[in-house]
Formats: C-alpha cells, structure tokens, sequence
C-alpha cells in the first residue's frame, strides 16, 4: 500500500508556467504539426463560464486563460495577472499583462476583467457547477487604467486570488452580454491563450489552430484535434494503433498491456478524495437492520461505530489490487503534501480485533446490516470499491450490500435521503473548498456543507474552519487549514479511502507529458519528441 506522496520532484518553475499557463515555446525541431488527442471529456458548450466542469476547463484553456493559475503542487503564480495585493479588508488590486491580445486581434485590459466578473455576476443564469459563487461576494469592480483593476468585496475574502485560478477571462463586446446560446451557435470563441477555435461538433470533436502571436511564446503544434472518445477500452485501442498520439484517462487495469505495446504513461495523484460518507442526522436509515432484519436505531450516530468501520477498511487492497497500484491510501480530502495538508494524518492498516472491540461497547456486538450504495462507472475502481469495502466490514460483523447504480440514479436517491451509507467523491481546488462543501455544517446562508449529505455538524470544527478561510493564502492559512483536519477527522465522519491516479498514455511522437493534479488534458502540457 502506497502510504506517502505521489508527486513527483518539482520541475523547474519556467518549464511549469509554459507549460500550465500556456504553451511551451517551440525550437524548431520540436514544431509539429497536427496532435491528436482522445479525450473522455465531452465538452458540451463553447461558453468558458457558464459550467465549472473539468471538461470545460480542460478543453477551453487552449482558448481562453485566467488571471492566475496553480501550479502542479496548487500554488498560486501569475496569468493575466502579473501580481495581486489586497487594499484592506475588503480592496484587492489586482495588476495586468501588458501587451496580451484576444485572437481578434484586440488588446486585453482592465475592462475585459470588468466585464468578465459582472457577466458571471449579474448576466449568467448556471447550472449547479457554475462559477457564481467565486464572484458572489464582490459588491463594485473598477478600471481606474488600462491594466489595473481594483475590486471591493461585501467583507473579507482572503483567497480571492484562489478563486481568479478557476474563471477564464473573456473580451468585452462592444454592448451587452454574450449569450451562452450566441457562443454556441456560432459566435466564435475569442481569447487570449495558446490556440484558436477552428470548429466544435459537440460531443465529438474540437479542432483547434496555434496562435502564432500567443504572449507566452509560439506553441509547439500547428494544430490540435480533440476526439471525444468516451469508452476507455476504445481510446486504449486508438493510441495503441496510432490514430491518437494521447489518450486521457486510461484505466489502471491497461497500463501494462499499452507499455507493451511501446506507449508510455503519465501519472499523478488528483487533487480529489473517494470516501464513505454516513448518515448521522437521522433516527433511522434506510437498508440499516439487525441481523433478523429488523430496522435499528441509527448506528452511524456514535463515533465509536463510524471508528471502529474505519478501522475495519482494508485500503491496501482498494490501491493496489483494484487501482493496481495507480491511487494513494487516504487519511484525508487532499494528498498529502499539497497545501493545507496535514502531515499528521496518514492512511492506517486494517485492525479488525479493535474494532469489534469498539463495537461492541457502542452496543452492536454482534453487528449489524446495511446497504452501501454507490455509483458505477463514475469514478475508477468505484464499483469494485464497494464490494471490496462490504468484505472487510464482514470480517467485523458488519454485513453490507453493494448496490451500485448509475451516477445519475444514484445521485438522485442520495439527495432523497433513500440511503444510509455511500461511497462517494468530490474535487476542488484547494483543501479549504472541499473541507468547506464536504464536511462544514450545512448552511444555505454561509454556503457551506453543500456536499454534506450526511448532515455532520461539529460547531469546534466549524469555528476552526472559519478562522482559517480569514487567513490570507500562505503558510500560516495552511497550518490552520491541518489543524481543522485534524479535528474533523479524529471524529470520522467520512471514511477517506483514496485518491486515484489522473493516467494518461502516450505515443512515440510525444517526449513528455505533464500532468496536473487538476486532471486537466490540454496540448500544453504535451511536449513533441526531439528528433
């Protein structure tokens, strides 16, 4: 079981900022011409702002850029920003890139962020992954010159930079709002990244030109085609026969057949946690019995209970024989090493004999039975995660169905309240947003605990939580950031169980591939082979 960090060494600042926040200057034997990508993100509109979904940030960073970006181990550095202060409480400054173009051919400046922001703000109307909630607490945004921007927010939001790494910057048209709809039939996306939009057939392709006049230098490929190719075993097929030079997501399971094949794989830890999550606000729960099958008070209530399951998941076994070792054991929402981790926390082995014991002094002696539910196809590994976790529960009496269902059933009934227990996921872009949706009280008012299904409320927790997010970016928010984990954790009300492996293969034209632990697939973190 693979207990410590899966990043690998730092790469040298210059190679990271070409590569994550545009494209590699080209020499001229490492210009290309077309790279073919098979990619399982199936981008569903041309509109950068209007879902926050990987497949959109993935495919429309080509085209569009922000005002700051995370590096490979999430700390901040400068996009179209090249530095940001806060004013007071409630001022940021944030100073521009001069001398940046859109593809049309106009300059970037203070006004494209102006607009941008009040677009998001006042104009769009999102799906439940729009980007409204990074911009919801700014009250006024200004242009006093041509590269500066100033913003006042409603109080203080220390990482509203963090918040900037996520929004894609759009030109400013000459009146109104560009429609979602209008971006989509036809309008043509108009940025200031590394590629232009050549032409989009929506959940099949995305064809894209170098932009010979990119800021950041000229990109390595004259031309970019994405090929959306949903069925893992097919994309597999496509780079082992050559048709695609990358292939994202490529299951655990086929990395050793594709080296056989002479590709190479990428890998790197995501920034995401696969975890239980109980119920522990209810009475009683659904598909939770004794062992005649009569329904039970809620067990899910006593730590003791939710301890003594922690204890009795073999993660071992979730890493190495369902994930074949491309996942890291977890203890906590982020891998550790990246910033506000904590160092303290780290995966334990399975005791099954402690925790009969803490069973049976929470009163279920014999234990009990439930239905653990979760999704199918959603995530790697998840289906088998379920019946390998109900093995190990057994061994303490703790007899758990699997019922795997499709994401979208099973997403639904999970909102419904029909299940007790559940396997599930969630990313984000810093440990602070997760502990926020995942595990903060649930509070329609503070924004918090929206992925807090099982309604866990712990007001220490809370009020730690809260310090830290009032705590500029840095060493002292990330010390806080641990110490919340900390607490929120020795309490279990998930059980973490990994963080799986972003893989993607690669062909003999490429020389490198860089991933991130975003889980992003673009043409700029692909280097061509030297010849």
């Amino acid at each position: 079981m693979k207990l410590g960090s899966p990043f690998r060494p730092r790469l040298l600042s210059a190679l990271l900022i070409s590569i994550f926040l545009g494209s590699a200057p080209a020499t001229p034997a490492q210009e290309r011409g077309e790279l073919r990508i098979a990619t399982s993100y199936k981008l569903m509109t041309l509109d950068p702002q209007y879902a926050n979904l990987n497949e959109n940030t993935s495919l429309l960073s080509h085209i569009y850029e922000r005002l700051v970006y995370q590096d490979d181990n999430l700390e901040l550095k400068p996009g179209l920003a090249t530095s940001w202060r806060p004013l007071s409480d409630t001022q940021w400054a944030f100073k521009l890139r001069d001398k940046v173009r859109f593809h049309d051919g106009s300059a970037f400046d203070a006004d494209d962020v102006v607009y941008t922001i009040e677009r998001i703000r006042d104009f769009l109307e999102p799906p439940s992954g729009g980007f409204r909630s990074y911009v919801s607490g700014i009250k006024s945004v200004s242009a006093p010159d041509p590269l500066t921007v100033l913003i006042e927010t409603d109080g203080a939001v220390p990482n509203l930079p963090l918040f900037f790494s996520s929004i894609f910057v759009m030109n400013r048209p000459s009146e109104g709002f560009e429609t979602t709809e209008d971006l989509n039939a036809g309008h043509p996306p108009n940025g200031t990244g590394p590629y232009r939009f050549e032409s989009w057939s929506s959940g099949e392709s995305l064809r894209l030109t170098r932009n010979d006049d990119y800021w950041g230098g000229k990109p390595a490929w004259s031309k970019v085609t994405f090929r959306v190719i949903e069925n893992p075993a097919a994309r597999v097929a496509a780079l082992s026969t050559g048709e695609v030079d990358v292939a994202d997501a490529i299951p655990a399971r086929d990395v050793a057949s594709l080296k056989e094949r002479g590709a190479r794989v990428a890998s790197v830890g995501a920034a995401r946690v696969n975890f239980v999550q109980f119920d522990v606000a209810r009475d009683t729960l659904p598909g939770v019995t004794d062992k005649s099958g009569e329904p039970i008070a809620n067990p899910f209530k006593n730590p003791l209970v939710r301890r003594a399951l922690t204890l009795a998941t073999d993660r071992g076994i979730l890493v190495d024989k369902i994930l074949a070792g491309y996942g890291t054991a977890a203890a906590q929402v982020f891998p550790n090493g990246l910033p506000g981790t904590s160092a303290k926390l780290l995966p334990e082995a399975p005791n099954y004999d402690e925790a009969k014991m803490l069973l049976a002094k929470a009163g279920f002696p014999d234990g009990f039975n439930l239905v653990l539910a979760g999704p199918a196809g959603r995530y790697p590994g998840d289906a088998e995660s379920l019946q390998a976790v109900a093995q190990s529960w057994a061994r303490i009496g703790v007899n758990a169905q699997p019922a795997a269902a499709p994401f979208s059933v099973f997403n639904t009934k999970r909102a419904a309240g029909d299940y007790g227990v559940w396997y599930g996921g969630t990313s984000g872009e810093a440990v602070d947003i997760i502990l926020h949706t995942l595990l903060a009280s649930p509070d329609p008012e503070r924004g918090t605990g929206a992925l807090n299904f099982g309604k866990y409320r712990n007001e220490a927790f809370d009020a730690m939580l809260a310090r830290a997010e009032s705590i500029a970016v840095g060493p002292e928010r990330n010390a806080a950031l641990a110490q919340a984990t900390e607490l929120v954790m020795a309490d279990q009300p998930i059980i973490p169980l990994y963080h799986f492996h972003h893989i993607v293969g690669y062909g003999s034209r490429i020389g490198s591939y860089v991933l991130h632990p975003r889980g992003w697939t673009t043409a700029m973190q692909t280097l061509a082979a030297m010849e």
